[in-house]
């Protein structure tokens, strides 16, 4: 299943995501994801593995130009050179001489004029080539409001924390205004049970109603909420090192959930976001540096 981007490009619906993948788990996740039928592969700079994705798509037999490859800018490199820069580091790990996808990791609000910056090298490596889209990462409908005014070229995805527990209508609907797609990072919820985020985080993959809804499809909770995520447009890019979790996340397209069950799961929206607030400025973390490839 394949998503139109608002410059015609062409990407895979469903993605595999690499979180927290340790290095070396990282080249053998890809590599089944690849055998598994995935041909979508999100990573970042901050992650600290573009360079353990690039081997594991070498390792996989599968021909580079049949591979979205997905990365993004770190805060640290914001700024129009310096972001000309992140992307000779990221193509340099991934040992690719172009990507697909090339996102802004946070709307870094406190530094917005460097965002700003950073986003006008992203419209000069599209328009020489060198990658084939551009898009934002945790953007509120007031960053995509500023980003807009002063750029040029409309995001082509804004991937945010997107599950059902947090859906972040407001969100969706102004990535739907503007023509950009919404793409859902931890959309079967991971983010929701990741130990040191606080102890009152309810696991939605224990919920009772997606449990419901998978036994009446004969579908596992993870099956049906990417399903949601697929039948309502959007991208998805769940996050396993796991090659049995990985194939099972992708055997998602022989079902489909009903309008009920679809309104079931929306109506499961706490608005209470689990991971980072985008608006909130983590010095320490945005600062980190990003070794050179």
């Amino acid at each position: 299943m394949e998503l139109t981007l608002n410059n015609g490009v062409m990407m895979p619906a469903l993605g595999l995501g690499v979180f927290q993948s340790p290095p070396e788990q990282t080249t053998a996740a890809v590599q089944a994801a690849l055998s598994a039928g995935y041909r979508h592969i999100d990573t970042a700079a901050a992650y600290g593995n573009e360079r353990e994705v690039g081997e594991g798509i070498r390792r996989s037999g599968v021909d580079r130009t049949d591979v979205f490859i997905e990365t993004k800018v770190w805060v640290s490199d914001y700024g129009y050179d310096q972001t000309l820069h992140a992307w000779d580091k990221s193509a340099g790990k991934l040992g690719v001489d172009y990507l697909d996808l090339l996102i802004l990791h946070q709307p870094a609000p406190d530094r917005f004029e460097k965002t700003i910056a950073a986003y006008k090298a992203l419209e000069t490596l599209l328009a020489d080539g060198r990658v084939r889209a551009i898009g934002v990462s945790n953007f509120m409908p007031h960053h995509l409001e500023q980003l807009l005014a002063a750029t040029t070229v409309v995001p082509a995805v804004n991937q945010i924390e997107l599950h059902p527990y947090f859906a972040q209508p407001a969100v969706q609907a102004a990535d739907a205004e503007n023509g950009i797609l919404t793409q859902a990072w931890s959309p079967i919820g991971g983010i929701t049970f990741y130990p040191g985020w606080g102890e009152d985080r309810r696991n939605v993959m224990e919920d009772r109603t997606i449990a419901g809804i998978g036994l009446a499809h004969g579908k596992s909770p993870a099956q049906v909420m990417l399903r949601w995520h697929l039948q309502q447009g959007r991208s998805a890019i769940p996050k396993s090192t796991n090659p049995g979790r990985i194939a099972e996340n992708f055997d998602v397209f022989d079902f489909e959930l009903r309008a009920d069950d679809l309104a079931a799961i929306d109506a499961l929206d706490t608005g209470v976001r689990s991971g980072p607030d985008p608006d909130e400025a983590r010095l320490e973390r945005f600062s980190m540096p990003i070794p050179e490839a």
